[in-house]
C-alpha cells in the first residue's frame, strides 16, 4: 500500500531508511582526506552538512555559518509563524507599494522567473489555496476537504507571481487573492546561498542533504557522492545516482507533506489550476546541473504538470534528467536520467521517454 489509511499527518521516513540515507551519502571515508560533517535542525527537518579537504576549525567556521544561514532563511521565508513573510502577506492585499524584506527580494524575483517557465504551474501566489486545505501548520490535520464554492473563489481569482511588482525594493499587488508561500523553493534558495558561502570560503567538495535531497559541489575524496531517491511511497529506497561536480537531486512526492480523510490521501502539492491537490502522479525525482532552488521548483512543477504536460514543461525549463513514478508505479525516465540511475529492483516497470536536450549536449554532474 503506498499510505497507511489512519488519520495523520506528515510521512516520516523510518529510522532505518535514514541510516541507509546517511550511509550512502557518506561513502568511505578515506584516511588521507579530512571529511567534517554536522547535522542541525531547519525546514521543519535534519539537514546534514559535509565539508570535504578542509581543516575541522575552518571547517567548522563554514558549517557554522550555513547553520545561521538556514535557520535565518527558515525563519524569513515561513508562510504562518510571525516574522517578514506573515509581515508581507498582510500589506500585500492593500495594493499599496510597500518596502519588501531585502532578504527576500532575490528570491521573489527568481520564482517570478521560474513560475514564468513552468506556466504558473510553480506558483508560490497560491498560499491562501494552502491554508484553505490546512497546509499551512507543521502538522496537517485529519479534517474534510475544502468546498468546491471555495475552492472555485480562490482558483478563479488566479493569483500568480504576475501580480506582484517589484520596483527597487518597493513592493505591492493588484491581486488581493495573493498571498506568497515559498515552501516549494525556499530549501534549494537556502541551499544555493549556502553553497555561494562555501565556495567564497574556498571550500570546492561538499554536500549538503536534507530527507535525500541533495546539493553537491565537486566530489568526496576523489569519488563521486551518491544520492539515494526513495521509492514513491517515501519508504525504502528505489535507485542511486551518483554525482560530482555542481549537482543537485530534488524529490517532490505526494508522501511528504499530507494528511488521510476517509481513506483519501491529501498532498500539499495544489494544482493552481483546479485548487486541489495534484493528480497522476506519486513522486518526481529532477537531478540538474546546478542551481537546487530551480531543481526544487521544477520538481514541484513536474508533479502538478503529471504524465501529459511534463515533457513540455520539463523543456522550458531547461532540464535533462527526469524521473516519475505515476500511480501504477510505473517509472517514467529520460534516457539520460535512465542511464545515470542504478534501480535497486531490476525487475521494476520502466518506460523511457523521448530526450529532453540533444545527444551532444554537455553532460551535467558527472
Amino acid at each position: 500500500m503506498r499510505a497507511e489509511l489512519t488519520c495523520r499527518g506528515r510521512c516520516r521516513a523510518p529510522a532505518l531508511l535514514a541510516l541507509l540515507v546517511a550511509l550512502l551519502l557518506a561513502g568511505c571515508r578515506g584516511a588521507e582526506t579530512p571529511v567534517y560533517t554536522m547535522q542541525f535542525i531547519a525546514f521543519d527537518s535534519a539537514v546534514d552538512l559535509s565539508i570535504v579537504g578542509k581543516l575541522k576549525e575552518d571547517a567548522e567556521a563554514a558549517a557554522a555559518e550555513v547553520e545561521q544561514d538556514f535557520l535565518f532563511l527558515d525563519y524569513a521565508t515561513h508562510a504562518w509563524e510571525p516574522g517578514p513573510m506573515v509581515r508581507v502577506n498582510e500589506l500585500l492585499p492593500s495594493g499599496e507599494p510597500f518596502a519588501a524584506p531585502p532578504s527576500l527580494l532575490p528570491l521573489l524575483r527568481q520564482s517570478q522567473a521560474l513560475a514564468l517557465q513552468s506556466q504558473n504551474l510553480f506558483n508560490p501566489a497560491i498560499g491562501h489555496l494552502m491554508r484553505l486545505w490546512g497546509f499551512h501548520v507543521e502538522e496537517p490535520e485529519c479534517r474534510p476537504p475544502p468546498s468546491d464554492g471555495a475552492i472555485a473563489r480562490l482558483v478563479d481569482a488566479a493569483p500568480s507571481m504576475a501580480d506582484l511588482y517589484l520596483d527597487g525594493f518597493m513592493l505591492q499587488s493588484d491581486n488581493p487573492a495573493v498571498r506568497l508561500d515559498f515552501s516549494g523553493i525556499a530549501l534549494g534558495y537556502a541551499m544555493d546561498l549556502a553553497i555561494d558561502n562555501l565556495r567564497a570560503r574556498g571550500i570546492r567538495h561538499a554536500l549538503i542533504n536534507r530527507g535525500s535531497d541533495v546539493r553537491a559541489i565537486g566530489n568526496r575524496a576523489g569519488r563521486p557522492w551518491r544520492v539515494p531517491v526513495r521509492r514513491g511511497s517515501g519508504s525504502g529506497v528505489l535507485g542511486i545516482i551518483e554525482v560530482a561536480g555542481d549537482a543537485t537531486v530534488f524529490t517532490r512526492g505526494e508522501h511528504q507533506r499530507n494528511f488521510i480523510y476517509d481513506g483519501q490521501v491529501y498532498h500539499a502539492l495544489i494544482d493552481p489550476r483546479t485548487g486541489r491537490p495534484a493528480t497522476g502522479l506519486q513522486a518526481v525525482t529532477v537531478l540538474h546541473d546546478g542551481s537546487a532552488a530551480v531543481a526544487e521548483a521544477a520538481a514541484t512543477a513536474l508533479m502538478i504538470a503529471g504524465l501529459d504536460q511534463w515533457q513540455e514543461v520539463a523543456k522550458r525549463l531547461g532540464l535533462r534528467y527526469v524521473l516519475l513514478i505515476d500511480d501504477s508505479g510505473t517509472l517514467h525516465m529520460t534516457p539520460d536520467m535512465a542511464a545515470r540511475i542504478e534501480l535497486m529492483d531490476q525487475h521494476a516497470d520502466v518506460a523511457i521517454s523521448a530526450p529532453l536536450v540533444p545527444a551532444d549536449a554537455p553532460e551535467p554532474g558527472a
